[in-house]
């Protein structure tokens, strides 16, 4: 099956945002009722200490959340607690495998036209909770919502591509989409972070009916969900009884939950934490790699960075080493400046960039730029920035680079620094490598931090989505990313892991799936010894 997106069909899957407060978060989770179970022993990395899959129980998971604000409308998802819950009660036609490659879900396949620019897609034999069969009348509904402009959906800029006016039910099991454009990788848009199925009409979801592995029991917002198993989910009845997500926005409050037997399963906890608690025998520490992009962002329409000798000066004066050391605590790894590591197209034939001082002193006196001076902005936005920052102007000292870093306001800085300044701190979520190309790197990208603006390389992109041939497209991928690593915008100097943290009695928890794949926050196939 080939795999959405085209220049118009914008993703926004940038790492979600945990919501500040919750000051009685310890007081909610203390209140949640029966203890973990056993938390003797601590397993081998990539193994389970709970031993084989059996049924039965509660599992109880902590995440931050957002307060009273929070909804089970699938379509409105913006946070990590919401994203799992929505993954509990509702399924997508395709989700993001581990390398960001999509995986058919109530999608049984997918074929193109010959010009990709019609799609038939089959759906599986699947019900909802409710008991009534899944139909192309849901999946059209679902999308005509989310591509509504006074919806505000966040899964519409994704789903864009499509001519939902065009598109039909062939059946009650076959939906014919129809494109505005030649799209060869439509089924990312089938996997798109909140292209949720709800069924045909559904509006109301105080008491969500979904296909997921699990059933609505009860909601409070800011507080609690509770959902019971599905024993007729199209992919196998979850191992658990129930599922309780349990908000507590304080990372000590996730962690001291998990340590007191109040909750199983930790979400979203710092290297610091992790380090603390690894090896210790009371819990166990699970890193889900390469799951964040660490950069920094030269803007290259203007000085300093309109010279590519610059650019590539500043690739060269970057200790990556110890960057993720110093500003991830180690918890990660190197990047090469380029997205995607580990993911399905990803360039790993360029051979890894190195530091050379020599050489970018030499670059700089051929640009006329030495002496310079630079204003790195960086903010508190995200853990790690302000130490990146810090660390890389010490660096740049060392090539005779003055790097002034000035800092940003958290609460706008991701606007402040889409079209401001020279030189700033960027993250980045996993999303698929030709997301990120679509969303960051064309002339009218959306989010176009880098300002990066090359007609051949907008014309490489067109040719690669009216491209069937996954070889021939893999080729034009790598092509566009030699471009990059050359003379791009993104000096990506790390990757970092997404860290939880689990009672020991927890068993089948996927220690691959980088955050906002399918293997994440995955409870269907969890389960307590």
């Amino acid at each position: 099956m080939t795999t959405p997106h085209t220049p118009r069909a914008r993703h926004t899957r940038r790492a979600f945002l945990g919501a500040a407060g919750g000051a009685a978060a310890l007081t909610t989770l203390a209140a949640a009722g029966c203890s973990a179970g056993s938390t003797s022993g601590t397993p081998e990395p990539g193994t389970d200490a709970a031993g084989s899959p059996r049924r039965g129980g509660r599992l109880r998971a902590t995440f931050a959340g957002g307060g009273a604000s929070e909804t089970l409308d699938p379509h409105r998802t913006n946070l990590f607690v919401e994203a799992a819950r929505a993954k509990a009660l509702f399924d997508k036609l395709a989700d993001f495998g581990s390398d960001m490659s999509p995986q058919p879900r109530l999608a049984e396949s997918w074929e193109p036209s010959t010009d990709a620019t019609r799609w038939t897609v089959r759906l599986r034999e699947a019900v909802f909770t409710d008991g009534t069969p899944l139909t192309a009348a849901d999946v059209l509904h679902s999308y005509r919502r989310i591509t509504d402009p006074e919806g505000a959906f966040r899964a519409r800029a994704s789903l864009e591509s499509i001519d939902l006016d065009a598109s039909r039910a062939v059946d009650d099991r076959t939906v014919e989409f129809v494109l505005k454009h030649p799209y060869a990788e439509f089924p990312n848009a089938l996997a798109a972070f909140g292209a949720y199925i709800v069924k045909d009409g559904a509006e109301d979801f105080t008491e969500p009916v979904g296909t997921g592995p699990f059933r609505f029991v009860s909601f409070t917002p800011g507080s609690s969900m509770v959902a019971a198993r599905h024993d007729a989910y199209w992919d196998g009845a979850p191992y658990l009884d129930e599922i309780e997500f349990l908000v507590a926005n304080e990372e000590t409050a996730r962690i001291n939950a998990l340590l007191g037997g109040q909750v199983e399963y930790a979400h979203e906890l710092t290297p610091t934490t992790a380090r603390t608690h690894e090896g210790g025998g009371q819990v166990t520490v699970v890193r889900l790699p390469r799951s964040a992009m660490q950069a920094f962002v030269m803007k290259t329409d203007r000085a300093p960075f309109d010279d590519p000798r610059v650019r590539e000066a500043f690739f060269l004066i970057a200790d990556r080493q110890q960057l993720v050391d110093s500003a991830l605590a180690g918890a990660g790894e190197i990047g090469n400046d380029l997205f995607g590591k580990g993911y399905q197209y990803y360039a790993d034939s360029i051979p890894q960039r190195t530091r050379d001082l020599d050489r970018a002193r030499a670059l700089l006196r051929e640009a006329g730029a030495e002496n310079l001076t630079v204003r790195l902005d960086t903010s508190e936005v995200a853990a790690g920035f302000v130490e990146a920052a810090t660390v890389f102007a010490e660096q740049a000292a060392e090539a005779g680079v003055t790097v002034e870093v000035v800092m940003g306001n958290k609460d706008t800085y991701w606007s402040d620094i889409l079209d401001s300044g020279q030189l700033c701190c960027y993250r980045s979520g996993s999303m698929p490598i030709e997301s990120h190309i679509s969303q960051r790197l064309l002339t009218d990208s959306t989010t176009n931090a880098s300002k990066w603006q090359r007609e051949d390389f907008d014309a490489l992109y067109e040719q690669a989505q009216a491209t069937l041939d996954e070889a021939a497209r893999t080729d034009l991928y790598a092509r566009m990313q030699r471009t990059l690593h050359a003379e791009g915008g993104f000096l990506v100097w790390g990757f970092a892991d997404w860290i939880i943290a689990t009672a020991n009695n927890v068993g089948g928890v996927d220690r691959e799936a980088p955050a906002n794949s399918l293997g994440w926050a995955r409870f269907d196939k969890v389960w307590l010894a």
